[in-house]
């Protein structure tokens, strides 16, 4: 085996762990579902990104902004909690509301999930979210620590 062939079998051995740790994982956390074209989570490395979660709940619809805001939040709770995290390691959310009027009421119930250090955020107003109850829709990215 010539030095060149070592070189790249040693380089090789050292890369194939690391890359293998940074693979796409799914996260699903309990009581939330993957289908053909969504997946609640998913890891790479250190890092999870959170699909967008709505703050409806079909067993029990509720239509004000702070019930939404919360259970979305729980839901992006859960997914940052199955993925390794916690919500003190959020790095960025993205927070979609279809009526500006709701930001405020958004705005007083993400506080109490982000009480020290918040993340990064942005918020857009949209037209309409994929569910006609649902008023807010909020993704995060998280760190996940080593």
């Amino acid at each position: 085996m010539s030095q060149f062939s070592r070189s790249v079998a040693l380089l090789a051995a050292l890369l194939v762990p690391s890359l293998a740790a940074a693979q796409k994982q799914t996260v699903v956390p309990p009581g939330q579902n993957a289908s053909a074209t969504l997946t609640p989570g998913i890891r790479h490395g250190d890092v999870l990104y959170t699909s967008g979660q709505l703050g409806t709940a079909r067993d029990a619809p509720d239509s004000t902004i702070q019930t939404q805001t919360k259970k979305a939040l729980e839901n992006v709770k859960a997914v940052v909690e199955a993925g390794g995290s916690t919500m003190a390691n959020v790095l960025k959310c993205t927070v979609f509301l279809v009526d500006q009027k709701d930001f405020a009421g958004m705005n007083s119930v993400y506080t109490t999930f982000f009480t020290k250090e918040p993340p990064a955020r942005s918020t857009v107003i949209v037209a309409a979210l994929v569910s006609a109850a649902a008023k807010v829709e909020i993704e995060c990215i998280a760190a996940i620590p080593k």
